[in-house]
């Protein structure tokens, strides 16, 4: 999936083994300005009998997700629950869109099954996601970003 923004265009992509990365590509240049793995390493990975004792590094998820580009930041949710430091869920992550850095992130009782959108209501900005997959039902989570 593809987010636009100015100059550039965000690119959700699963890539070998089963990573999947969000790349920031300059349209002007059709060069990668930053790429980083997105979501956990997925639990089969990271608890593999055959990897007891080695410490796996974000990998990122298989999956196909949409994204959203806000003014500072790029907006994507986890194609795959996990349990890597929280309850069983997924997360709805924020990067920056200028860095590709972490932004923030919540917990979400299940994965992303839509693409993410934003409206307005009184002066405050929303983020509003579709979820579901598993034993868990499809629904409708909204976030009201600070400020």
């Amino acid at each position: 999936m593809r987010g636009r923004c100015g100059r550039c265009c965000y690119s959700a992509a699963a890539h070998g083994l089963g990573a999947g990365s969000i790349s920031a590509i300059s349209l002007d240049k059709g060069e990668i300005l930053w790429q980083i793995a997105h979501g956990d390493t997925p639990d089969g990975v990271r608890n593999h009998p055959a990897l007891k004792g080695v410490t796996i590094p974000r990998t990122g998820q298989a999956g196909i997700v949409g994204t959203l580009v806000t003014k500072t930041l790029m907006i994507a949710g986890e194609p795959q629950p996990t349990t890597a430091g929280h309850a069983r869920g997924a997360l709805l992550r924020a990067y920056d869109k200028a860095t590709g850095k972490d932004a923030g992130a919540v917990l979400m009782p299940a994965q992303q099954t839509g693409s993410p959108m934003t409206y307005m209501h009184n002066g405050k900005q929303y983020i509003v996601i579709a979820v579901g997959g598993g034993n868990y039902p499809g629904e409708l989570i909204a976030f009201r970003l600070p400020g």
